[in-house]
């Protein structure tokens, strides 16, 4: 059975989560990004790295609003983002924005499977899988990079003026590795979360529909960043992914 402590804490790094989100949001109203994409980014990603996000939006994501920006570009200017993050900064930044397309294709694929197990089935649980969950991370990947491959589009086809399909494939080159790293490392966690700390430890499932299994995505989350932060770091270094 799970603890109670566990149980109260999954509650509270929920509702943090969701309040450093809130707040970034509220403050996106009045100061929205230059790179439209990046107002869906920080909040999502805030909901899993809180306080840590928080400061790095208000500290450097700040850089990037349109009032900061368009002056810049104007001038033909070095624009402030650019000029005033730190490299490793840039790679957290650019990690981030790989991860919020994580993070909202496996809320989306969890709630599905989750409503309507026959797609687990159709994935290989039962036939394949013993276990559900594996059969869950096809699903989850390919929502995940479903909503990758988008947001990229969004960034890098705008900035280098390319056609449709031109934008797609180098959304598709700069998002493959990095959100396979990101999922690799959440994948990690999870299954260590679902095997031994829930299964082994508590003698307990980790269910969808519960706080603790949104907790432990929220830990999974951090530690998909660990893996796609190196990856990040030569994708902007080669030049295939642009920096933020």
């Amino acid at each position: 059975m799970t603890p109670l402590w566990l149980h109260n804490l999954s509650i509270a790094y929920l509702a943090f989560g969701a309040a450093c989100a809130i707040i970034i949001a509220i403050d996106e109203i009045r100061h929205p990004q230059h790179m439209g994409i990046m107002n869906v980014v920080w909040p999502v990603t805030a909901l899993f790295g809180t306080a840590w996000v928080l400061w790095q939006y208000f500290t450097y994501g700040r850089l990037a609003t349109h009032a900061r920006m368009h002056p810049a570009m104007e001038n033909d200017e070095t624009p402030p983002n650019k000029r005033l993050t730190p490299f490793p900064i840039m790679v957290g930044n650019a990690a981030l924005h790989c991860g919020s397309g994580c993070t909202l294709g496996d809320i989306c694929a969890e709630w599905l499977v989750f409503g309507f197990p026959a797609i687990a089935v159709a994935f290989g649980w039962q036939s394949i899988f013993r276990h559900r969950i594996f059969a869950v991370w096809i699903v989850d990947y390919l929502f995940a990079y479903a909503f990758g491959i988008v947001f990229q589009y969004f960034t890098i086809a705008p900035m280098r003026g390319l056609s449709f399909g031109k934008g797609i494939w180098a959304a598709v080159k700069a998002d493959t590795l990095s959100l396979t790293a990101w999922q690799v490392g959440m994948y990690g966690f999870m299954a260590i979360a679902y095997f031994v700390i829930f299964r082994i430890g508590f003698g307990a499932n980790l269910e969808t529909d519960t706080p603790e299994f949104w907790f432990m995505m929220q830990i999974a989350m951090m530690f998909g960043f660990a893996t796609a932060y190196p990856v990040n770091w030569w994708l902007l270094r080669s030049g295939i992914k642009e920096p933020m």
